[in-house]
């Protein structure tokens, strides 16, 4: 695409030479004689840099790039004036300008000032463009159900995530509930700042403290030097603390003092931090029972759940299944350089009839596991794990040690034998695996 720039200037004659020094470098070139008229053709042209008169009929120039960045955050702005004031110059600046000159002085310093803007833009155009990306991808239209209960789930979310509420959410394992956070946060008006989420069930209780909180120098043997918690790492932004039901009693004591009054002390320190952050945690405990029966602190359950989000199991949402399923097949087909497939209706038939123990995160599982054995772009009932078919044969236990065993064979041809990879995409343990070759006398 051609680096583009605008020149805003009421003086005719000055705009056109101007112009015409700009298009010789290989530049494309727009003019306009007000502030409303370059605000026009910003709205309608992709413009990279801005060169625009400090002193316009209709506005101040200075003024004018407070509106331009609101307009086109990415697109530099450079004011010229006949007659430079710091004043002026520092308020072009504190409004976002990139750099601001006296006219006369332009001759030699416009058109580097122009490649380094444009160079500028365009950084700021692809941060822009990943950060909208982001955006998309992890925003409430990205959660996919057509249900009733999914709908008031995400009714709820939609309500919470401008505020700054703290949000607990409720449901199984494998529902969803770091997507749900995620959209929150990208929803919010924290949503250009930091998203960090971490799996409390995932360290011990003094590890999960320092990597919360961070740790001075000296705290323990290995703290080589200062960290940063991922509390000052989301500052600003959102903080997910996922599986919250794990953290012990005196971990909860020190994020009930966050939640309160948004400070924290590094392990190893004596000083007391400030952060601004926000909260969402997850369990897929009932915390209020645990809370009363004195395995989790009664005043951080009622901190937490100040807005609570129960997110439906994927058996309660049935009619969701074949969106969902049709999501996760578009994007596996696309990773190893298939077609989109179509479902047989008892392939269908039998995903709704699962019982789904492991909710949305095993239904992407055997997506993946469909796309790779398929050997056409129809799928067929038989493409499932062995499990789905309990409840659809009137045959004896024979047919389905026969179905199991096909699978396997199957999944064993794909990996080319590798046990590790095949024990990985059946969901099952690499000894459970190797009982069941010997068992099927799968060589």
């Amino acid at each position: 695409m051609q680096n583009t720039v605008l020149i805003i200037d009421d003086e005719k004659k000055i705009c056109s030479l101007l112009a015409r020094i700009i298009e010789l470098e290989g530049f494309r070139v727009f003019q306009a004689a007000t502030g409303k008229e370059g605000l026009k053709l910003l709205a309608n042209q992709e413009i990279d840099v801005v060169i625009s008169d400090v002193k316009l009929p209709d506005i101040n120039g200075v003024e004018l790039v407070k509106q331009i960045k609101k307009l086109k955050p990415y697109t530099e702005v450079i004011n010229l004036t006949a007659f430079g004031t710091i004043q002026d110059g520092v308020m072009a600046m504190r409004n976002g300008a990139f750099d601001y000159i006296t006219k006369g002085d332009d001759n030699d310093k416009i058109i580097p000032l122009v490649y380094k803007a444009m160079d500028k833009a365009k950084l700021q155009l692809r941060v822009y463009e990943l950060e909208n990306k982001v955006s998309r991808q992890y925003n409430f239209d990205a959660i996919l159900g057509q249900s009733k209960a999914i709908k008031e789930a995400l009714d709820l979310a939609r309500k919470v995530a401008s505020t700054d509420t703290t949000v607990l959410l409720l449901g199984e394992t494998g529902t969803g509930k770091e997507v749900f956070a995620q959209a929150i946060h990208y929803e919010s008006l924290r949503s250009l700042k930091p998203f960090v989420a971490v799996n409390c069930s995932g360290f011990n209780p003094e590890l999960l403290e320092s990597e919360l909180f961070g740790y001075k120098e000296g705290a323990f043997t290995g703290a080589l030097k200062d960290k940063k918690g991922l509390l000052e790492e989301a500052n600003e932004g959102t903080l997910f603390l996922d599986e919250i039901g794990e953290m012990n009693l005196d971990l909860q004591a020190k994020l009930l003092r966050v939640l309160e009054n948004q400070t924290y002390i590094k392990v190893g320190d004596t000083q007391t931090k400030k952060v601004n952050v926000r909260i969402i945690a997850a369990t897929n405990r009932d915390l209020k029972e645990e809370a009363e029966a004195g395995k989790f602190r009664l005043d951080l359950y009622y901190r937490l759940s100040v807005f609570s989000i129960e997110l439906p199991p994927l058996n309660q949402r049935k009619i969701d299944i074949p969106l969902i399923a049709r999501h996760y097949l578009k994007e596996f087909a696309a990773k190893v350089n298939k077609a989109d497939f179509t479902m047989e209706e008892d392939f269908v038939h039998l995903l709704q009839q699962h019982s789904w123990k492991g909710n949305i995160r095993e239904l992407k599982n055997v997506m993946e596991r469909v796309v790779i054995l398929a050997d056409t772009l129809v799928l067929t009932a038989s493409l499932l794990p062995y499990e789905f078919h309990v409840h659809s044969t009137k045959d004896d236990s024979m047919s389905m040690e026969a179905i199991e065993k096909q699978h396997i064979i199957k999944v064993l041809k794909f990996t080319r034998g590798n046990k590790t990879e095949t024990s990985r995409l059946l969901g099952i343990g690499l000894t459970t695996l190797y009982r069941k070759m010997e068992e099927y006398k799968i060589s």
